[in-house]
């Protein structure tokens, strides 16, 4: 990011707000990806992000994770101190057992990094797993586990890169319904980026369109389909043709 590029976190993070970003503009070469954009994500607020290849989902969400070094330097961008990700591809280190995985980088005792390791993959249904290698774990497991190294540093923010896009459909939903109880218990602030409107409108708070550098629709779902289960609503179909229609496809 360069020198002059406002981030912060922790104490200079205002605190009814889980993410704030004013003004933020990434440019490679003449093309300008993202074009002035404003996001404001609350505490425990899962915000899902829409948009087609090239629209900047990915490179929103790496700047939110204080990974470019690109950003221009009249942006903003404040996020929690503590902020975890996790990408389409688990990225577990092969020659590491799962739970030596997890806590990889834990601070403070090993005795202690591992207790809490232990409880992360309990919860997300590996207990057992710890011994495992990566290699033998499924897809759906191999997430799993992403997301259990992901929980136990208790982030104020989660980011997910297109987390599921290589789960079969099954899977994914079994997916969805960990991903949801999980922050709903440990209520991070929340940026999915997905292709996958069905996946956003069945998860989000708020789903958010991005096309050319801004944001073309930002739709609250807490109003309109309540946190119950999303795909039984009876508005979950007329959300998700909507958001369609933003993204130029037209409904069936």
């Amino acid at each position: 990011m360069a020198d002059d590029a406002r981030l912060s976190s922790g104490a200079d993070l205002d605190a009814r707000r889980g993410v704030r970003i004013r003004s933020l503009v990434r440019r490679f070469g003449d093309h300008t990806v993202l074009d002035g954009v404003d996001l404001d994500i609350a505490p425990g607020e899962f915000t899902a992000l829409l948009g087609h290849s090239g629209s900047g989902k990915s490179t929103l969400l790496r700047a939110a994770a204080r990974l470019d070094p690109g950003v221009c330097g009249s942006s903003t961008v404040e996020v929690p101190e503590a902020t975890a990700v996790v990408f389409q591809d688990a990225r577990l280190l092969p020659w590491a057992r799962v739970l030596d995985n997890v806590v990889l980088g834990l601070p403070g005792s090993r005795a202690a990094a591992r207790e809490r390791g232990r409880a992360a993959l309990a919860e997300v249904g590996l207990a057992g797993k710890e011994d495992a290698w990566p290699g033998t774990l499924s897809g759906g497991e191999a997430q799993r586990a992403a997301l259990a190294r992901a929980l136990v540093r208790q982030p104020g923010l989660l980011l997910l890169d297109e987390p599921f896009g290589a789960l079969d459909a099954l899977t994914r939903i079994r997916m969805h319904a960990l991903l949801r109880a999980l922050c709903a218990r440990h209520r991070p602030a929340v940026l999915l980026v997905t292709h996958d409107v069905d996946e956003a409108v069945a998860l989000a708070d708020r789903v958010l369109v991005l096309d050319q550098g801004r944001f073309a629709a930002d739709v609250d779902l807490t109003d309109r389909l309540g946190t119950s289960e999303r795909r039984a609503h009876p508005r979950f179909a007329a959300t998700r043709d909507a958001l369609l229609t933003v993204l130029g496809v037209p409904a069936a």
